[in-house]
């Protein structure tokens, strides 16, 4: 077996990060386990990658518009000049250190996914089971190589076994993101309620799957994505508007009041999945009086609330969400997806991911310019290494 393989990886050595775009398919050192001269290599193992997805976080770094000092500081710290990215995967164990089975229960020819946040299991967070939001934590593809590559080695710990007979593959590979919007629809109960997702993007289109199988009465979608939004009404939306985005930071009544006159007197729950300062108003002034707002997509920087008297007088909850909890988050995912009746996993596979047609990427057939044109067309695309 060749001692390389293949990656798509960003090397500061031949690109300007503020000069360049995407990523470079590349030839770089398959990794290996030596217990000899790393004990903890005994609790690691590799995995030979099948698919991965690639995600917003990873059209940041394609743009060069996120994650930078992160990469770069974990590259200084480690003393080389490339990284090899992304962190939703879908693989089969090919190596397994002496002890990944005996503490973790993982041997050659398990079919896995991964949690991507690798946590230190020492810190306050950690012991109290708090583990997503973990002081120490490394996160695949930006603080060390991820999966982007026909190999990858990583903790037995963070690994979650996939059945490809009950999940295929291309869903399989989606997990952590799909575990996004579990998370966030498990923040509150949605039980006979009235739910407004703000931004229907890949995380957003999952929220809907999931809080449809958890019981919400009905649902509408925000989204200006003309192709979002239909995809937002085809997998089960009641009910999605439209509307011109303007720039600035505060609410869009129009949007407002169409959100208030769906729910009634304001939605019982809204889910912010768009990141931006005048989606989470809108999402704050759309509930109704105790209402509850879930934010996930709110992306860096300052933000203001618009009238945060009324947020406080009208008794608004108010819930940030990282991540998955980990391994509650994944468990409740799986047994979702494995759930045929609900239909979330044929609607991701044949809406979102639209059968696989221009979405499932051959590693072999990658070309930057046709590959950023897929992923700037569909919500979603998977690469297929195998």
């Amino acid at each position: 077996m060749s001692d390389e393989m293949w990656a798509l990886a960003f090397d500061r050595s031949k690109s300007d990060w503020d000069k360049s775009r995407g990523l470079g398919k590349v030839r770089v050192p398959k990794p290996v386990l030596d217990e000899s001269r790393n004990p903890l290599d005994a609790e690691r193992v590799i995995i030979k990658v099948h698919y991965t997805g690639f995600c917003g976080s990873d059209k940041g770094i394609w743009n060069r518009n996120a994650f930078k000092d992160m990469i770069f500081g974990s590259l200084d710290e480690e003393g080389k000049d490339y990284r090899v990215t992304g962190h939703e995967l879908l693989g089969e164990v090919a190596e397994a250190g002496s002890l990944a089975e005996k503490h973790y229960g993982f041997r050659p020819g398990d079919m896995v996914t991964t949690e991507s946040h690798i946590t230190c299991g020492k810190c306050l967070q950690c012991r109290i089971g708090q583990r997503e939001v973990c002081q120490n934590e490394l996160i695949i593809g930006f603080s060390l190589d991820g999966c982007f590559a026909q190999y990858i080695k990583l903790p037995a710990k963070v690994l979650w076994k996939s059945d490809p007979n009950k999940i295929r593959p291309e869903v399989g590979a989606i997990q952590e993101p799909f575990g996004n919007a579990v998370h966030a629809c498990t923040k509150v109960d949605l039980r006979g309620k009235s739910l407004a997702v703000f931004g229907c993007g890949t995380i957003g289109l999952f929220t809907i799957l999931t809080a449809r199988a958890l019981g919400v009465s009905k649902i509408i979608g925000v989204e200006p994505k003309e192709e979002n939004a239909r995809l937002a009404e085809r997998i089960g939306a009641d009910e999605v508007i439209r509307f011109e985005p303007k720039d600035g930071w505060r609410s869009d009544p129009g949007v407002v009041t169409a959100v208030r006159e769906f729910g009634g007197d304001g939605v019982d729950v809204a889910i912010e999945m768009a990141g931006y300062n005048s989606s989470v108003n809108n999402a704050l002034r759309s509930v109704r009086m105790g209402g509850e707002v879930v934010l996930f997509g709110i992306k860096t920087g300052d933000f203001q609330i618009e009238r945060l008297d009324r947020v406080i007088v009208a008794g608004v909850t108010m819930y940030s969400v990282i991540g998955r909890r980990i391994f509650e988050t994944w468990n409740i995912s799986t047994n979702l997806l494995e759930a045929r009746e609900n239909q979330i996993q044929d609607r991701i596979f044949d809406v979102i991911l639209d059968k696989g047609k221009d979405t499932v990427i051959p590693i072999t057939d990658f070309d930057p310019d046709d590959f950023e044109r897929r992923f700037d067309a569909h919500p979603k695309v998977i690469i297929k290494w195998i």
